[in-house]
C-alpha cells in the first residue's frame, strides 16, 4: 500500500483543484478583509461596521449553505467535473460584480450569489481527488488542496494593502473575479472520476434525503458537520472580531492574513500528522485539544499585548484550527460513491453556514456578558460538540471508497 504511486494525471488534477480552491478562498475571505473600507464607502460607520459586516457574512454563508446542497446533488447526479466548471463561473462573475455595488442591498444579493457559487468548488475537487488517488495517498492530495487554498486568504489582504485608495476594495473584487475566469481554461484538461463513471446504472445518485433515511446514517452525517465547528468559530468569531477584541491593535486584514497563514501551514501539518499516525481521528483530536488551550489564552491571557504578539497568537491559533484537510478527507471517506459528492460539498458548507447561528448567539450574548465572555461561551459549545463528534466516528484511513450506500 505504501508503494502506491500517484499518476501524472492525478497530479494534474490535484494542481487544478488546489489552484481552484486558492481562488475560492481568496474570494470567500475578501469580504472579511475589505469589510470596513467597503462599508465605509457605502456610508456606514461606527458600530454598524461590525453589525452590518456580520449580517453580510451571514448572507454569504446562507448562500453557501444552499449552494452546498445544490452543487452536491448535481455532482452526484451529473458528475464531479461539471461542478468544477459551473461553480467557479458563478462565483467569479458574482465577485467581479461586487466591485460595482453602490448600496447595501445589492452588496447582500451579490454576496449571496457568490456564496452559492463558492459552495461547489471544494467539494468537487476533494471528491475527484479522493476517488482518483490510491487509498494510502488520499490524505496527501487533500492536504495539498487545503494548504494551497488557505494561502488564497493570505493573498487577499496582501492585494488589499497595495493601495490606500478608499475605493481600492472594488479593484480587489475585480482581481478575484478575473482569476477565477482565467482558471476556467486550466480545467479543460480535467477528467471525470472513474469510480463515478463505472457506478452501476441502477444505483440511486445524489439523494440528499438518503442521508436522513436512518438513525446511524444521519448521526454519522451530523458528526461530520459538528467536527468542523471550531474551525469557523476561530475564523468567524475570534479572528473576525480581532480588531474589537484587541481594541484596534490589529486590523481586520492583518488578522485574516495571519490566521490563514497559520491555517495554510496547519493544513499541511495536520495532513502529514494524519499520514504519520495513519489515523484521521487522532490527528483531529490532537488539534482540537491544543486549540482549546490557545483559545482560552487568546481571550483571557492577552490583555496587554503588542501588535507583534497579537499577530503571532492569531497565526498560532490559525495553525491549530487548520485541520480542514483532515476534516474533509475524514468526512468524504465516511460515505459511498453515490452520495459522496453530496456529503463532501454539503458538510463543509453546513460548517460554514453554522457560522450564522454561532454569530447570532455571539451577538445575542454580548449585551449581557460582554464581548470576551460571549466569545468564550460560544467557543465552549463549539469545541464540546466537535470533540464528542470525533469520538463517535469510525476510523477511515486506508479504507476503500469503491462502494455505494
Amino acid at each position: 500500500m505504501e508503494n502506491e504511486k500517484i499518476s501524472s494525471k492525478a497530479k494534474m488534477l490535484i494542481a487544478v483543484a488546489a489552484l481552484g480552491y486558492f481562488v475560492d478562498v481568496y474570494d470567500l475571505i475578501l469580504f472579511s478583509v475589505v469589510r470596513n473600507p467597503s462599508l465605509k464607502s457605502l456610508g456606514l460607520q461606527g458600530p454598524e461596521l461590525l453589525n452590518q459586516g456580520l449580517n453580510l457574512m451571514n448572507v454569504q454563508m446562507g448562500g453557501m449553505l444552499l449552494g452546498g446542497i445544490l452543487w452536491g446533488i448535481y455532482g452526484d447526479k451529473k458528475g464531479r467535473k461539471s461542478v468544477l466548471f459551473g461553480s467557479i463561473l458563478l462565483y467569479s462573475l458574482a465577485n467581479a460584480l461586487n466591485g460595482w455595488v453602490t448600496d447595501l442591498n445589492t452588496y447582500a444579493i451579490l454576496r449571496f450569489i457568490a456564496g452559492i457559487g463558492l459552495a461547489g468548488e471544494l467539494g468537487a475537487g476533494i471528491t475527484l481527488v479522493n476517488e482518483t488517488l490510491p487509498p494510502s495517498k488520499r490524505g496527501i492530495g487533500t492536504l495539498i488542496i487545503a494548504g494551497v487554498g488557505a494561502a488564497g486568504a493570505v493573498f487577499a489582504p496582501i492585494i488589499a494593502s497595495l493601495s490606500s485608495d478608499p475605493e481600492w476594495w472594488r479593484t480587489c473584487y475585480f482581481i478575484g473575479g478575473g482569476m477565477g475566469l482565467a482558471l476556467l481554461l486550466l480545467r479543460l484538461g480535467t477528467f471525470e472520476s472513474s469510480m463515478y463513471s463505472h457506478m452501476d446504472a441502477g444505483v440511486q445518485k445524489g439523494n440528499f434525503f438518503q442521508l436522513f433515511s436512518s438513525g446511524p446514517t444521519f448521526k454519522k452525517y451530523l458528526y461530520c458537520i459538528l467536527m468542523g465547528l471550531p474551525i469557523w468559530y476561530i475564523i468567524g468569531i475570534l479572528v473576525f472580531s480581532a480588531p474589537e477584541i484587541f481594541k484596534g491593535k490589529i486590523t481586520a486584514g492583518d488578522a485574516i492574513m495571519y490566521c490563514y497563514l497559520g491555517l495554510a501551514i496547519g493544513d499541511f501539518a495536520s495532513g502529514a500528522l494524519s499520514q504519520w499516525l495513519k489515523s484521521r481521528g487522532k490527528a483531529v483530536l490532537t488539534y482540537l485539544f491544543i486549540a482549546v488551550l490557545l483559545c482560552a489564552y487568546y481571550l483571557f491571557g492577552m490583555a496587554e499585548i503588542s501588535k507583534l504578539q497579537a499577530n503571532s497568537m492569531i497565526t498560532l491559533l490559525g495553525f491549530f484550527g487548520g485541520y480542514w484537510a483532515v476534516f474533509l478527507t475524514y468526512s468524504s471517506e465516511q460515505f459511498g460513491t453515490n452520495v459522496r459528492m453530496t456529503v463532501t460539498t454539503t458538510v463543509p458548507n453546513f460548517v460554514r453556514g453554522a457560522l450564522i447561528p454561532i454569530s447570532l448567539l455571539f451577538k445575542f450574548l454580548i449585551p449581557s456578558v460582554g464581548l470576551i465572555q460571549s466569545a468564550a461561551y460560544v467557543g465552549i459549545l463549539c469545541f464540546a460538540l466537535a470533540i464528542f463528534a470525533v469520538s463517535q466516528l469510525k476510523e477511515t484511513f486506508g479504507k476503500s471508497l469503491d462502494y455505494t450506500e
